[in-house]
Order: C-alpha cells, then structure tokens, then sequence
C-alpha cells in the first residue's frame, strides 16, 4: 500500500518540539513546514520548506489560515488560529499533544477571553505549566497516531 504523504505545518516561532515534529516527519515521509518571523528566523536545514514571514504579530498565523489544505496537520498553541483552521479540515494539535477539536475550541476561546480581561483589568494571570519531557512524549504519541490514521494504519 503506498503512503499518502501528509503535510505539518508547525507555527514555529515558540514551538518546543520541532525536533520531534522533524524526526515523525521522516518516519512517515511527511512534508514539514515551518513557518517563523523574521524575528524568529527558525530555520532547520533538514526541512525543505523553512517559511520566514514578516515579524508583524500575526504575520505567521495568516500565512498558516492562507496555505492550510484539508487533511494537513498543523501544530499551534494559538487557540485562535487553531478555531480558524479546524474549519478549513486541518488537524490542529498543540505541542503538549492537545487535540483541538469542535467540541473543545469554544471552552478554550472563552478561557483565553476571560485571561485576557483579567489581565487588562490589572490582574496577574497564571501562565502555562512549565514545559515537561511528559508533554514531549504525549505530543510525539498524538502526532504519530494522527499520521497513523491517515495512512489508514
């Protein structure tokens, strides 16, 4: 059976786990694309299609929203690009492994709200949790078996 090759675009300015990401894309002859600002300038010469946009703040997110095809997998921690893109058939995953989904978008869109008025009301809000090798691991298991399901493995 031949291999449906599947594309990851990763918003790749704050990504902790694009090593990962290029090393599943190897095992399942999937195309990678990271998309960076110059800010940024996330470059890996082992992936073809290193994208640098404008540093604008959502230079990135707007060349994701305007090259995204039904069926790639992007890996975003951006709530709302992830609520523009499941739309549009992608399979949006954060990099602790976090499926974004139809059923969760609008809880986590309402939380990211809620922190944000919190903090222009002066108030202090809790960040994320410390990035951990659990979370690395959990992405890696997520991205594989999304990979897994497309290839009808």
């Amino acid at each position: 059976m031949e291999r449906i090759k599947q594309n990851i675009i990763v918003d790749a300015d704050s990504c902790p786990v694009k090593e990962e990401i290029i090393i599943i894309a190897e095992e399942f002859k999937s195309e990678v694309f990271l998309i960076s600002s110059y800010a940024h300038n996330v470059v890996d010469k082992r992936v073809a299609k290193s994208i640098i946009v404008d540093k604008d703040r959502e230079a990135a997110d707007l060349y994701i929203i305007n090259h995204v095809q039904k069926g790639d997998v992007v890996v975003t921690q951006d709530h709302a690009l992830a609520s523009l893109l499941l739309p549009r058939g992608a399979n949006v995953i954060s990099p602790r492994g976090m499926i974004y989904d139809e059923d969760n978008i609008s809880n986590l869109l309402h939380l990211r709200h809620l922190s944000q008025k919190q903090r222009r009301a002066g108030n202090k809000t809790k960040g994320p949790k410390k990035f951990t090798e659990t979370d690395r691991i959990n992405f890696s298991n997520v991205l594989r078996k999304i990979l897994s399901q497309k290839e009808g493995l």
